[in-house]
């Protein structure tokens, strides 16, 4: 990356993409607690939908429970955001390819904090007075002496890789190709002049929104197996009669098993509310970030 970094770009971009991966995140906080809690079938969750799950977390562990795991999810999504905006505009520079460039940006950005993700998957799936792990380093340390170091910490990797080269290459593919559709062919009112470059137009916050949300619902909807694959990998032996040595497919058979077609979307409508304006909010926040950084650091 070091063509990148010498031509000035690569601190706003990794800020920008810090700033809008935690944004993106932390607004939708309650909404992923509860979607771990659904897709593993947690026993006080498992007969339950979507608010009454949000509304059973409030009784019994009042609005802080909601964000059971906060911490650890944005000790990740910083620099999850960060390498991963980063990597796809080095990427799409490099292979002039959106697709490619996109899953390659996802792959890198998860190889570099999977660990992270296990962690808020563990703190997040436990309940109040049934707390196995006490915080973030704990639950590192625990993990690592007692299911089998490294490995353990990247248990699960496997899904998240092979939904991640699908999801993150739609996502930014599906982004591109909008935005360049909407500053092309849209009404003018939809972009703007650029801060950077007054020459260029990019589109307006709120076009962005939609733009950016249409993309990530695109996305999720392709890789959302997967995904409940890799939760219930993650959380190993929390989760009843689940095997910590399951491959991928062993795990997505066990679900289809007990649960049939639906336990592999189990959760999906909570993904798309949580999906959606988190994508939403990180591309439009990463678009504007970065024209804002830009001008700031190159007026130094």
């Amino acid at each position: 990356m070091a063509a990148l970094a010498g031509s000035g770009e690569i601190i706003p971009n990794f800020l920008a993409g810090g700033i809008a991966g935690c944004c993106g995140k932390v607004t939708t906080a309650p909404l992923d607690r509860v979607k771990i809690l659904l897709q593993a079938h947690h026993r006080y969750y498992n007969h339950l939908g979507v608010w009454s799950s949000v509304a059973k977390v409030i009784e019994y562990e009042g609005v802080r429970g909601l964000y059971r795991g906060n911490g650890a999810m944005m000790v990740r999504t910083f620099p999850y955001g960060a390498i991963q905006f980063v990597a796809y505009d080095w990427f799409k520079k490099k292979t002039k390819r959106k697709l490619l460039s996109g899953s390659l940006a996802g792959v890198t950005a998860v190889l570099f904090t999977y660990p992270l993700d296990i962690v808020r998957a563990r703190l997040a799936y436990q309940v109040q007075g049934e707390c196995l792990y006490r915080g973030i380093l704990h639950t590192c340390q625990s993990i690592w002496h007692q299911e089998g170091q490294l490995k353990a910490l990247y248990r699960g990797v496997g899904p998240t890789l092979l939904g991640m080269v699908p999801y993150a290459g739609a996502a930014f593919y599906s982004y591109e190709t909008g935005k360049a559709y909407v500053l092309v062919k849209g009404p003018t009112y939809l972009s703007k002049p650029s801060l950077a470059d007054p020459n260029e137009r990019i589109l307006t916050a709120q076009a962005n929104l939609v733009v950016g949300g249409l993309a990530g619902a695109f996305a999720q909807t392709i890789v959302y197996p997967l995904d409940v694959g890799r939760r219930v990998m993650q959380l190993g032996t929390m989760v009843p009669n689940s095997n910590p040595t399951s491959s991928c497919l062993e795990t997505l058979i066990l679900v289809y098993t007990k649960h049939g077609a639906q336990g592999l979307f189990r959760g999906v409508s909570i993904n798309y509310l949580r999906a959606i304006p988190a994508a939403a909010i990180s591309f439009t926040l990463y678009e504007n970030l970065k024209q804002y950084l830009s001008i700031h650091l190159d007026n130094r």
